[in-house]
């Protein structure tokens, strides 16, 4: 038995098919859980098969977590596997940075758009909100003491230039993360927040997401990755995936068995601003 005791616990870790949620569903599965990836890509089921354990342990779960049958499918094919759910990460997300007003192109490809908001609104926000509950549902069903984490941002409480959309949506998530601890605690089940600052990068940190994060903040995109090594965080560097991994999965864990309805802020001491 490892010190975590996760042994056993089934997690379904959306968005796991890249980035942070699949550093997430490896630590997870190095530590001998049973991992769901919940993921609307195909790249999945690869990551099935690298897992420790592989496809014998584990599963794939083609999901769109904006549509309620979708995770419906998810979770019941995951009790009619496992039995129970111990562990929901609702990773999954979307970011397409945009100016709430471009004075130089109204209405032009940076400015926010509806159908933009509505789209990181509904990943974001209601993604999170119809995974949990249908997770939740079945865990008081059956008793399970389990855990909700909601992979924030730190900029969801400090605003993001260029960002402000998706800022919004992830300071829901700490709403949720406060409010659904309140709920559910009479259940056992606890609720737990993890927010990233700025991390290694990643195939999601893509040239097109650099463009238009750059042209928000006047810059370009040259500048914008120099002035990621400007950034004032007192450990002098970037985070690593692994290191939100690690924090997730001891949150998940009943070492923290007191911790619910916070929020973990993971940027090295990043000034704020």
């Amino acid at each position: 038995m490892s010190w975590l005791n996760l042994e056993g616990k089934t997690a379904i870790v959306t968005g796991a098919a890249s980035g942070i949620g699949r550093e997430i569903a490896v630590a997870f599965a190095e530590n001998g859980s049973n991992v769901v990836v919940g993921d609307i890509s195909q790249k999945g089921q690869d990551l099935i098969g690298e897992l420790p354990g592989g496809p014998e342990r584990h599963i794939f779960i083609q999901t769109d977590i904006t549509k309620r049958s979708s995770v419906g499918e998810m979770v019941n094919k995951s009790i009619a596997r496992y039995g129970k759910i111990d562990i929901l990460v609702n990773n999954a997300g979307i970011n397409m940075p945009r100016l709430l007003v471009d004075p130089n192109d109204p209405e032009g490809k940076y400015e926010l758009h509806e159908d933009e908001f509505d789209k990181m609104v509904t990943v974001n926000q209601k993604g999170a909100y119809l995974c949990a509950q249908a997770v939740v549902r079945d865990m008081i069903k059956k008793k399970v003491q389990g855990v909700i984490i909601n992979i924030t941002s730190e900029c969801g409480l400090e605003g993001s230039e260029g960002q402000s959309c998706y800022a919004a949506t992830k300071a829901a998530l700490y709403a949720f993360t406060r409010s659904w601890a309140k709920e559910l605690g009479k259940y056992g089940i606890r609720v737990v927040g993890v927010a990233p600052g700025i991390l290694e990068k990643t195939a999601l940190r893509s040239l097109e997401y650099e463009e238009a994060l750059a042209y928000t903040r006047g810059i370009d995109v040259k500048q914008l990755r120099d002035s990621y090594e400007k950034v004032s965080v007192p450990l002098g560097r970037v985070g690593k995936l692994r290191e939100v991994a690690n924090l997730v999965c001891f949150l998940a864990s009943d070492k923290a068995s007191y911790i619910t309805g916070t929020t973990y802020n993971i940027s090295g001491g990043k000034t704020r601003g």
